[in-house]
């Protein structure tokens, strides 16, 4: 059964991140409210089903504009916190 978590991010666009992480460590219904549409859709899309440690590794470090993080790296945080 997936576990449905909600996070808020800091120092980017997106303004709230939602996804469920199931039993077998499987990311599931990403979604990005506000950041940059396409985009955030895209990664939503690509990480279904993907394993979650994986892609938090994959994200984790990703910078947007010099701000040091980007939705991307947000997202690894808030996988990183749920899998802590």
């Amino acid at each position: 059964m997936a576990k449905n978590y909600t996070y808020t991010p800091r120092g980017v666009c997106s303004r709230q991140i939602n996804f469920e992480i199931d039993d077998d460590g499987k990311m599931h219904n990403l979604k990005f409210m506000g950041g940059c549409d396409g985009n955030l859709k895209a990664i939503g899309r690509l990480l279904e089903d993907a394993d979650a440690k994986h892609a938090a590794d994959i994200l984790r470090g990703n910078d947007c504009g010099g701000r040091g993080t980007s939705c991307a790296d947000q997202l690894a945080r808030a996988i990183d916190e749920v899998l802590a």
